[in-house]
């Protein structure tokens, strides 16, 4: 009996074991499928790595395959819009001023983004630099009424930011598998220590052209009130001949008028004479 028991203990034993490790094979399996599985969003890409080194790229979403010791890196495939920090930039006359600007990017290569940049932050940052770079570049090729004017003419701001947008796509798609979609100039100003000394030089400089233009506008009333009056003088001579012209043949016609009638009324008077004899 007690021979039996310990049988059955042990048959007992050895079928918790092989439960046991047949669950740990199982757990195993279902870890080394888990392992060798990975989902990628619509709003994603993969890179999938081997020891650090990227091996492949995954651009459409869905459920991929990948080796168990090979890892997966996802990156968002939306737009970003980094907003560095101004900075103070020359314009050519040398005037200093204060510009900021924003970029709207994305990743285009994920394979050479995570080569060069890796992350976010370090694409912002190399973004900075290009930013920075080919800003300061456009200021300084452009007068500041080129950003700052009255008159549409001297205003160019869209086509130099379209310029500083098409030297920003092509860095950094080249060096970094950055899509740079828009350039846009988010503040421009002039530095504080400067703003007194230019606001006199504008001030100075609008002076100086009000007294241009009343001085221009005071020598031409001068030559239009000339010209009125010369037209005036040869007007009233003209009425004045004309009036003399008329006057005359007026009095010509009056003295003709005069002697028909003397000559009429005297003929008269010797009829009656004539008759009374």
């Amino acid at each position: 009996m007690q021979r039996s028991s310990g049988a059955l203990g042990q048959r007992l034993v050895g079928q918790r074991k092989y439960a046991a490790a047949a669950a740990g094979s199982g757990a195993a399996l279902v870890l080394l499928v888990l392992a060798c599985l990975f989902t990628v969003d619509a709003t994603e890409q993969a890179v999938v790595t081997e020891f650090g080194r990227p091996v492949r790229v995954i651009t459409q979403p869905g459920l991929g395959l990948k080796y168990p010791y090979q890892s997966v890196r996802k990156f968002d495939n939306r737009l970003f819009v980094y907003s560095p920090v101004a900075s103070e930039y020359l314009t050519v006359e040398r005037t200093a001023v204060v510009a900021a600007g924003d970029v709207v990017w994305r990743i285009a290569d994920p394979r050479k983004f995570f080569e060069t940049v890796a992350d976010v932050p370090g694409a912002e940052s190399r973004l900075g630099d290009i930013l920075s770079a080919a800003l300061g570049a456009a200021i300084g090729r452009h007068p500041l009424a080129a950003f700052v004017s009255t008159q549409a003419s001297a205003y160019r701001v869209e086509s130099i930011l379209a310029e500083v947008t098409r030297t920003c796509r092509e860095l950094a798609l080249r060096d970094y598998g950055i899509e740079v979609a828009e350039v846009q100039l988010r503040a421009f100003d002039l530095p504080k220590q400067n703003r007194l000394r230019l606001y006199a030089r504008m001030k100075s400089e609008r002076g100086r052209l009000s007294m241009k233009y009343r001085a221009e506008g005071e020598e031409e009333g001068l030559r239009l009130r000339a010209a009125a009056e010369s037209e005036k003088s040869r007007v009233l001579a003209e009425a004045m001949q004309q009036a003399q012209q008329h006057r005359g043949a007026g009095e010509a016609a009056a003295a003709r008028i005069y002697a028909e009638a003397l000559a009429a009324s005297t003929g008269s008077s010797v009829g009656s004479k004539r008759r009374g004899r």
